[in-house]
């Protein structure tokens, strides 16, 4: 117990580097990271404006979409601003409770994140597979209780990893070298043995984010099968068109999350600002695309954004 408290005390604060290697161009980078936040942030409080002030859009759709927005703009906040404290003040320092308060909410934020695609996954699949029990299937009330499993999962699944970070041992390196707190970023800097952080990191990539993936992948099979059963050409167009925003913001969001946690692990010969760049990247590209491919592919959410950006 003594030792444990020797190395929280002076571990108090933690260094993050930004991008190591890159420091001469850190402003230089902080610019298309800082739009990129901006017009994410930007885009996903009109879509939640525009959403909450129509009342033709109360819909189970919209909610998913309200939901997902909350994730995005959640997500990327709590990392961009320390971030950009980094690049242009060269303010690096952060406390161990600000460090492990960052990584359970960013963390968090990508499983719920994970949680509601996955239940668009389900709402497309009821909405082409059974299209007549649509409305008593999926209802607000429906999408809400699976938002709060979606939210409880989260939280459950990410709390273990602040307690397992301030369980090691800090002995004299507190340099992170990222641009925010990441589960293994702060793991790699203990003196300790980590290796239950990388089995905890691993499980939680491929239990949580791989069984995501396997529903959903099953839930567009059956709707696929249901499509190429559907014998006019033009219901086929309608049904896919359905799924392409979806589609969109999973190839999105799931392929740079799975590099980047295993770059994190087996990353030898890879150069650290390459990794770096794209797990900031991850948590910048969908939310500021998201809401683009929603308003381009969704003409009622399209019509009711022009309503108020156009006024008409």
């Amino acid at each position: 117990m003594a030792a444990f408290n020797l190395t929280t005390s002076e571990t108090s604060t933690f260094i993050l580097m930004g991008i190591p290697g890159l420091e001469t161009a850190h402003m230089w980078i902080s610019i298309p990271l800082f739009i990129f936040y901006v017009i994410g942030l930007l885009g996903n409080l009109s879509l939640l404006y525009v959403i909450s002030n129509e009342q033709t859009l109360n819909k189970p759709m919209y909610l998913l979409l309200r939901m997902l927005a909350l994730t995005e703009i959640g997500t990327s906040t709590c990392v961009v601003p320390k971030a950009m404290w980094i690049f242009w003040f060269n303010l690096k320092d952060i406390t161990m409770s600000g460090c492990l308060t960052q990584t359970f909410f960013f963390h968090m934020g990508s499983v719920m994140h994970s949680a509601v695609l996955l239940t668009m996954s389900f709402d497309r699949y009821v909405a082409i597979c059974n299209p007549l029990r649509y409305t008593t299937i999926i209802t607000n009330a429906r999408i809400a209780k699976l938002g709060l499993v979606g939210l409880i999962r989260a939280v459950l699944c990410i709390l273990p990893m602040p307690l397992l970070l301030q369980r090691l041992p800090f002995c004299a390196n507190h340099i992170i070298p990222h641009t925010y707190c990441d589960h293994m970023s702060v793991a790699k800097t203990s003196c300790g043995d980590i290796t239950v952080n990388r089995m905890y990191g691993l499980v939680i990539t491929f239990l949580v984010y791989g069984l995501d993936l396997i529903f959903i992948a099953l839930s567009y099979s059956l709707i696929f099968r249901a499509v190429f059963i559907i014998s006019s050409k033009k219901a086929h167009q309608k049904a896919l068109n359905t799924c392409t925003a979806h589609i969109s913001v999973m190839l999105m969001s799931y392929p740079p999350g799975f590099v980047s946690a295993v770059l994190h692990r087996f990353s030898q010969g890879i150069a650290p600002y390459i990794h770096i760049i794209l797990a900031n990247l991850y948590f910048l590209i969908p939310p500021m695309l998201n809401p683009i491919v929603y308003g381009v592919k969704n003409k009622e959410l399209r019509d009711k954004v022009c309503k108020y950006t156009c006024g008409r």
